[in-house]
């Protein structure tokens, strides 16, 4: 919500927003603050060693997510198909986290959240990618 509130106030937007984008952007922070959470839970597991390719993942996606969301943030000038491309990025680096969290969700609930979140944001990047369709 704040998000679309700040956005609208730029100057360049002038209040017409692609709201599929900010849904997006919301959604990549907070997929980026769930997978630094379940990577941190990772490593307190006692099985480590069985979640390195989970946390490595994990961390990849918290990184894409948090670079995606400032990049879709940013409204002056024009970078229309960087934008796209990392959604594209991004789209696929939730895609890979979430089937790897979904692997371990039968064990560590943590795992099963992080997948949830990695599939919404996944799903948003593809509606904001559709949304940008020239």
């Amino acid at each position: 919500m704040r998000a679309q509130q700040m956005i609208a106030t730029h100057p360049h937007v002038r209040g017409s927003t692609n709201d599929a984008l900010i849904r997006c952007l919301e959604e990549c922070y907070s997929c980026a603050q769930t997978c630094i959470s379940c990577a941190d839970a990772c490593l307190g597991e006692q099985m480590v060693q069985q979640l390195t390719q989970c946390i490595r993942l994990n961390l990849d996606c918290a990184d894409v997510c948090a670079a995606t969301g400032s990049i879709a943030t940013r409204r002056t000038g024009s970078n229309e198909e960087i934008i796209r491309q990392m959604l594209k990025v991004c789209e696929m680096a939730c895609r890979l986290c979430g089937e790897e969290c979904e692997r371990h969700a039968g064990m560590h609930e943590h795992c099963r959240v992080c997948a949830e979140s990695c599939r919404r944001c996944e799903r948003a990047c593809a509606e904001a990618i559709r949304s940008m369709a020239a």
